[in-house]
């Protein structure tokens, strides 16, 4: 059963930060907050140029996992690459 284009639905209508967040942290396990956030953290710091393996070290991940949003930030749509230049753009 895959929702997510429902819940994408969802909270691209919600303009309070502070409530997804909530919302995140009523859905997610802490376990899963953390391991969403190092994901979330090893694509910013893969898209400013840091290597894969300084990547890895830093935030205590797997290759695989560094090499997995690597590959996701090469590819010519990358939503993540999107999402990240709307931080740096203020957005």
């Amino acid at each position: 059963m895959d929702k997510l284009p429902e819940i994408s639905r969802v909270l691209a209508g919600v303009d309070d930060p502070a409530l997804l967040e909530r919302f995140f942290r009523e859905i997610l396990t802490p376990r899963e907050v953390r391991d969403i956030s190092s994901r979330w953290e090893l694509v910013k710091l893969l898209e400013r140029g840091v290597s894969q393996r300084e990547t890895a070290r830093r935030l205590g991940l797997s290759l695989c996992k560094i090499t997995r949003g690597s590959r996701e930030l090469k590819k010519a749509d990358s939503a993540l690459r999107r999402l990240i230049a709307g931080i740096a753009q203020g957005g």
